[in-house]
């Protein structure tokens, strides 16, 4: 029989062993002197229920005298199993505390308690992962059994390492059948914590020249300029449909890891980018701008004091440094 999360269920289930006006009165100290593992089960709640921050042994023992420490170990175990309680650790004390019944662990049964322990605190790390230190502190445990445990569940492949591009020797953990985030692993663009800037390059020039394809056969539209204008931009979806086609990609890009091309492509000046009623861009190449002229590639065509400038007196070109830092 599934065992009821709350004392309401519970109590309306067990009526026949509990008496009402017994837990009206004291509802800590009901019929727990019964040598049955459901009433205890029962106790236990009800404590749990005055005190969501957690109960410790001493918390059982001091609400529920009667009942043998046999018994209450056994009722512990099947709230445990039942994914009624969870347990935690401060210091050197277990807490066991009510578990929200949206965020039931999976956990195997199992496992032992400080496996459990770990387990859970890694599962919250979610595909982001937990770092050791942090492990440590929401776990108490000394960082030689912290080891230990973590060794257990990775040969139970239970949790795996893995390396964050961020920070090349920090680990973080996480449950074996995720997939790390891509602020873990750097996403498409590394490989091996190393980052493929040849393959960035290749990806940055190719969007850049779909884009100025996209620009030249807008040009061919007879239809006035605001029809080359509109012509002219493109969605992130057709470029990605233009770099799969290219076959350039050895590994599979999405739309996201293509938008992020694009943006820099335009923070290089070479394209420009407007936003959509849905939220998301358009972006289209822009034309180069000319080049400067000679003149103002030297020192004479920008200087401030050119008028003032002769052949004699205090400003002249054969006293002026900036023309033979130019020279140089």
């Amino acid at each position: 029989m599934a065992l009821p999360y709350r004392r309401s269920d519970y109590k309306h289930n067990h009526s026949t062993k509990l008496q009402t006006n017994t837990l009206s009165k004291c509802p800590l100290r009901i019929a727990a002197s019964l040598e049955d593992t459901d009433t205890v089960c029962y106790s236990i709640i009800v404590l749990s229920e005055d005190k969501p921050s957690g109960i410790n042994n001493d918390d059982l023992v001091a609400a529920i005298p009667d009942v043998k420490p046999e018994h209450r170990v056994q009722a512990l175990n099947k709230l445990l199993q039942e994914g009624v309680l969870e347990i935690l650790k401060k210091g050197a004390t277990l807490i066991y505390r009510l578990k929200d019944p949206s965020k039931k662990s999976t956990a195997p049964k199992d496992i032992d308690n400080e496996e459990k322990i770990i387990y859970n605190i890694i599962e919250e790390g979610g595909n982001k992962g937990i770092w050791i230190r942090d492990i440590r502190v929401k776990s108490n445990l000394i960082m030689t059994q912290l080891n230990k445990v973590l060794k257990q569940l990775e040969n139970k492949k239970l949790i795996k390492a893995v390396k964050s591009v961020n920070a090349s020797k920090k680990k973080v953990y996480m449950l074996y059948n995720l997939e790390p985030d891509r602020s873990i692993t750097g996403g498409a663009w590394y490989q091996d914590q190393d980052f493929e800037a040849e393959f960035v390059d290749v990806l940055n020039q190719q969007c850049l020249r779909f884009l100025r394809m996209k620009r030249e056969s807008a040009k061919e539209c007879r239809d006035g300029p605001l029809a080359v204008q509109k012509l002219s931009y493109c969605s992130v979806g057709d470029v990605h449909k233009f770099i799969s086609d290219l076959g350039i990609s050895k590994i599979s890009l999405d739309e996201d890891d293509l938008e992020t091309i694009l943006k820099t492509v335009v923070y290089d000046g070479k394209a420009e980018s407007i936003p959509t009623a849905e939220g998301k861009y358009l972006y289209k190449a822009i034309e180069a701008p000319l080049s400067s002229p000679g003149l103002v590639q030297m020192p004479c065509g920008i200087c401030p004091v050119i008028r003032n400038c002769s052949d004699c007196g205090a400003i002249t070109p054969k006293l002026c440094s900036y023309i033979n830092e130019w020279l140089d």
